[in-house]
């Protein structure tokens, strides 16, 4: 099992360290291109002026995602890496 506590205090130390905040985050996710898990990624973002981009593997089984938002500090941050790793089958990167 993934230490998933220890690695967020240190995202959020590194984020602490490196960004100025409010400032325009991206992230990055991989899914499959079967099942519901981008319309999840969407939801979780919906209504928050985030840019969303997607792209396609070359075979067309999963879908690449950038989201770029605006995000006041680090604690927000983390809170939407955990409201993605809720979604099954979901790599973050």
């Amino acid at each position: 099992m993934k230490d998933t506590e220890g690695f967020y205090k240190k995202l959020k130390i590194q984020l602490d360290e490196t960004t100025k905040f409010p400032t325009d985050y991206l992230y990055k996710f991989i899914v499959l291109v079967e099942g519901n898990q981008f319309d999840q990624i969407q939801k979780i973002f919906d209504n928050k002026k985030a840019v969303i981009t997607t792209k396609k593997s070359k075979k067309g089984k999963y879908i690449s995602v950038s989201i770029v938002i605006k995000l006041e500090n680090s604690n927000e941050v983390i809170s939407y890496y955990k409201k993605a790793e809720k979604i099954k089958g979901i790599i973050s990167l």
